[in-house]
């Protein structure tokens, strides 16, 4: 290319207007990958251990002879003393007792009582020590210690997502159609249970021609929250779907932006200890969504 052809060139290239999309789906992209990182994002799950009514005892001793018959059933942590604390669960209220000079805390505190809030009260209490933290979750009326290692090969090992390319022609505008208030959609989860979830609507889309229609569930006060699979799961992305918010239309109108682009893999695409929810029926679609995060080659623990 003569000198004066190049010169031109990088002239217009240098005076090309941002595209404001690509920008956009490029800093949703670096988020999400931040947000994975954290020391207790979902690479650092190493655990999910269902809890029974009674005491259970935790630590990193072999079997539950190994710290006393003072407790009903053991539950193995490694990376932490052998003999943590106990655990108690007694109408539906979970307290710890632990061991002293384990160096453990709670909530960022030295402790050696304390009862624990799960995650259904929206600030779960954090049990640590070292690297190893867990909080109690609730699912279905049963209790479960979700276990993190901020050292875990998932996190450390880490190798970055995989996407299909930005295509804006993926980024449609639907109708929202709303549902009466209080209606619910059941959504199974890998755990194999079923929850009646909050359903406050649908949006109907077109693609090609062709009219499509996903449920929303409850995903906050501003967004929607659609778990759904395509022809594309279980071959580029992954076999049980993909999650996406958008947000809910403005007031007085029924506009719903639903960008594919921002497609993303549930945590259970990084490791089995996640309880994700499953799309349902209404959202297997019928069309190969090709835009958004493609499955995870990476470690999974």
């Amino acid at each position: 290319m003569p000198p004066t052809s190049l010169l031109l060139a990088a002239i217009l290239a240098a005076g090309a207007a941002p595209d404001p999309h690509r920008a956009e789906i490029e800093a949703w992209r670096a988020q999400r990958v931040e947000r994975l990182k954290l020391p207790d994002g979902w690479l650092s799950l190493v655990g999910l251990d269902w809890i029974e009514p009674g005491r259970t005892a935790i630590g990193s001793a072999v079997d539950a002879s190994a710290v006393g018959p003072d407790a009903d059933a053991y539950v193995k942590i490694a990376g932490v003393p052998p003999r943590l604390g106990t655990l108690t669960l007694a109408d539906g209220k979970l307290s710890i007792a632990l061991e002293a000079g384990t160096g453990a805390t709670v909530d960022g505190k030295p402790a050696t009582q304390a009862t624990l809030l799960a995650d259904d009260s929206g600030t779960p209490s954090v049990v640590a020590h070292g690297s190893v933290s867990f909080i109690v979750i609730e699912r279905s009326g049963r209790h479960a210690l979700r276990v993190r290692d901020s050292a875990a090969a998932t996190r450390t090992g880490f190798v970055g997502m995989d996407y299909y390319d930005i295509d804006p022609s993926w980024r449609v505008e639907g109708r929202f159609l709303p549902h009466p208030d209080g209606k619910t959609i059941p959504i199974a989860n890998v755990i194999g249970t079923l929850d009646d979830t909050p359903n406050p609507g649908a949006v109907e889309f077109e693609r090609d021609g062709k009219q499509y229609r996903l449920e929303a569930v409850d995903g906050g006060p501003d967004q929607l929250w659609f778990i759904f699979s395509d022809r594309t799961s279980g071959k580029q992305t992954y076999g049980a779907g993909r999650f996406l918010y958008s947000d809910r239309p403005k007031p007085g109108s029924d506009l719903v932006v639903v960008d594919f682009n921002k497609s993303y893999n549930p945590p259970c695409v990084f490791t089995p200890y996640a309880t994700c929810p499953l799309a349902p029926p209404e959202n297997r679609l019928d069309l190969a969504v090709t835009a958004g995060e493609l499955n995870y080659r990476g470690v999974v623990h």
